[in-house]
């Protein structure tokens, strides 16, 4: 979670670290404007709770996940090419500010097609291997065109430039 004072207080955080061998494993997504869709439902659902009246950031059942896919954000054309850069130019500075200490670099749509990934995890945790379970059910689904409201917009904003590859970047998802 970048945005609750790692990069901000990177200094003291790299030295915390370091005293107490804290070992970092930092997630990433590579397709950022599915990292966009989720976090504009995620801030959504934030202020409307959906399911029951809460907030979930994560569901357990594909009823849920349904509910919660239903929502489509509107997305700023405008200011979409700026945003994926920053958050481009936050990744980078991120790894640089911590690439003195123990971690392991992961992205998330790796994870969801190479399910032995998760050996990496366990071998960079120095944890026995095992067979990992979750009872985490993905919410977005769908491919993007399907996701935003203003599709044609964002497809727009995107074509031709060095973001385009995240208009159709999807990834199947293993049951």
């Amino acid at each position: 979670m970048l945005n609750q004072g790692l990069v901000t207080y990177h200094e003291e955080i790299v030295d915390y670290f370091k005293i107490r061998g804290v070992s970092a494993i930092f997630l990433f997504r590579r397709n950022l404007l599915r990292q966009m869709v989720s976090v504009l439902a995620n801030n959504y659902d934030r202020n409307t709770k959906q399911l029951n009246g809460t907030h979930k950031a994560h569901v357990h059942s594909r009823d849920e996940a349904y509910v919660l896919a239903r929502y489509k954000p509107r997305i700023n054309a405008t200011s979409l090419r700026p945003n994926l850069r920053n958050t481009r130019e936050s990744t980078a500075k991120t790894l640089k500010y911590f690439k003195s200490t123990r971690h392991i670099v992961l992205y998330y749509e790796d994870l969801i097609q190479n399910h032995t990934k998760m050996v990496d995890v366990l071998d960079f945790l120095k944890v026995p291997r095992r067979k990992l379970v979750s009872r985490h059910v993905k919410i977005h689904t769908r491919p993007l065109s399907q996701q935003v409201q203003n599709w044609k917009d964002v497809y727009h904003a995107l074509k031709g430039t060095r973001y385009e590859n995240f208009l159709t970047a999807d990834y199947k998802i293993f049951s």
